[in-house]
């Protein structure tokens, strides 16, 4: 049946509410504007403030979608190549948590990458699930994880094949991804649904030059960040679901216990207009966005000590394939780190990236670039890379992260128990009851649960001490950490 994705139901549906200018008894209590600071109302305008509505009659309901809402998904589904797609105003993040919480129940194991996003760990310890962890392969080159190898998800499904889902990322946040076709058909020959964190993957839906979509390759859920690189607003995605692995009657109940009742009109309506946008001009717009990536990417490249990586890296299992919009400059032989260069980027030129690490910088190509966006970059990084190019000494790309330690309680059973706080270089053989994670390369190096080891205290105290990013525990210092209560001996 032909669909057609000129129509917005949702957003054609709250014009016409706008226009008929009902007078407002119910929330939100600035009644299209009247009632909210006048310069805020002035900014933002009266054209959106008249569509910030909520879920009354004739605009349906995200929690339970008959009408216009459920239109618009219905649309979205057949533009992402899906059975069943949900809308998400908590993000991406509402919709990772969605996946793992519709199909893990307390006790269940989970197959995971360790580089994951913290939603991940959070729908974890929501759920009471116990992780089964997968080393992504390490970069050594460039500091940097990509994806997870086939014959390391086959040997986790070999010792833990009652796993109740395997969880993959498709693509990593610098762009690579694995070959994710055949992880599926391993994972589906053991009848347990793969989940994707598909959150910097919108556009592979709409061009071949870009790597495969989790629905393309058969997977059974997906969580896609429209907002990221589709043009939706802010804290918008979808869930794309497919298959008999799943029930998506169930997952309409998780998500609708993970949203706010109070969902934004704005951010569905800018789904429902993204929607249209992709399934009409998508294709045309990835080309674009490809072709303007892969221009800086040849320039980054004749730029002395800059290098920014493509194809050449492509060949083993976990760097399957890559997306070129994903623009990852590795500035090491500047000697200086990708920290500075994001500051003196911010400083200089008024450019803001993605995100920088210890070794590189990544920036994000998108339909809203444009050519001059991109010169002025090339610009900038010609500059910093004359200013620097009489480095003395280069750093060596040093990433060594420790073995996963154990774990010995499930992430909830560590993050609601009974806790005490010690000095942290006192916490050996403890067991942790928060995160720590350190950059780069951003991995969370101890969750609540683990066994603290003396190798982990010393490599967490060495970041410390040289300054570079450590996160996740209440201490910020990490001077202190909290571990569970351990019932002393009776002598």
């Amino acid at each position: 049946m032909q669909v057609d994705h000129t129509r917005t139901p949702l957003f054609s549906a709250l014009l016409q509410h706008a226009e008929k200018n009902p007078i407002q008894f119910h929330i939100p209590g600035h009644k299209k504007g009247v009632g909210m600071d006048p310069e805020f109302r002035a900014f933002i305008g009266d054209n959106a403030l008249s569509i910030d509505l909520i879920n009354i009659a004739p605009l349906d309901d995200l929690h339970q979608p008959m009408g216009v809402i459920e239109e618009a998904q219905k649309l979205a589904a057949d533009a992402f190549g899906a059975d069943h797609t949900f809308f998400s105003v908590q993000g991406t993040s509402g919709a990772i948590m969605t996946m793992i919480m519709s199909v893990c129940s307390e006790g269940d194991k989970i197959i995971v990458p360790r580089n994951v996003h913290k939603s991940i760990l959070a729908a974890i310890i929501f759920v009471g699930a116990k992780p089964v962890f997968i080393q992504p392969l390490r970069d050594k080159n460039l500091g940097i994880d990509h994806g997870i190898p086939v014959r390391s998800v086959r040997r986790a499904l070999e010792k833990h094949p009652d796993a109740k889902a395997v969880l993959v990322i498709n693509p990593t946040y610098y762009g690579v991804c694995t070959n994710l076709k055949e992880i599926v058909e391993l994972v589906h020959s053991y009848n347990i649904p793969v989940l994707v964190d598909e959150a910097h993957g919108v556009l592979t839906h709409f061009h071949d030059k870009l790597p495969m979509s989790a629905m393309e390759a058969g997977a059974d859920m997906a969580a896609t960040s429209v907002h990221k690189l589709g043009g939706s607003m802010t804290q918008s995605s979808v869930l794309n679901v497919q298959g008999p692995r799943v029930n998506p009657k169930r997952i309409q109940t998780i998500m609708s216990m993970l949203t706010t009742t109070s969902t934004s009109y704005i951010l569905l309506a800018s789904l429902d207009t993204s929607r249209r946008h992709l399934a009409l001009n998508g294709r045309d717009m990835a080309e674009r966005t490809i072709e303007l990536a892969q221009h800086a990417r040849r320039a980054i490249n004749e730029i002395p000590n800059l290098y920014c990586f493509g194809e050449e890296i492509l060949g083993e299992e976990a760097t399957f394939t890559y997306d070129p919009t994903k623009v990852c400059v590795h500035v090491r032989k500047l000697g200086i780190t990708g920290f500075e260069v994001e500051n003196w980027l911010r400083e200089h030129y008024n450019i803001e990236v993605e995100m920088s690490d210890m070794y590189n910088i990544l920036c994000l190509i998108t339909p809203g670039d444009t050519r001059e966006d991109v010169e002025t970059l090339l610009t900038a990084l010609r500059e910093l890379s004359h200013i620097n190019d009489d480095v003395a000494e280069v750093k060596e790309v040093v990433i060594e992260v420790p073995a996963i330690p154990q774990l010995t309680l499930t992430p909830r059973d560590a993050f609601y128990g009974e806790t005490e706080v010690i000095p942290f270089k006192e916490s050996a053989d403890r067991i942790i009851a928060e995160f720590i994670y350190v950059y780069p390369p951003g991995i969370p190096i101890l969750l609540p649960g683990e066994v603290i080891t003396q190798e982990l205290i010393d490599y967490i105290v060495d970041h410390v001490e040289v300054g570079l990013p450590v996160k996740g525990p209440e201490d910020r210092s990490v001077q202190n950490v909290k571990v569970i209560v351990e019932t002393q001996a009776i002598f």
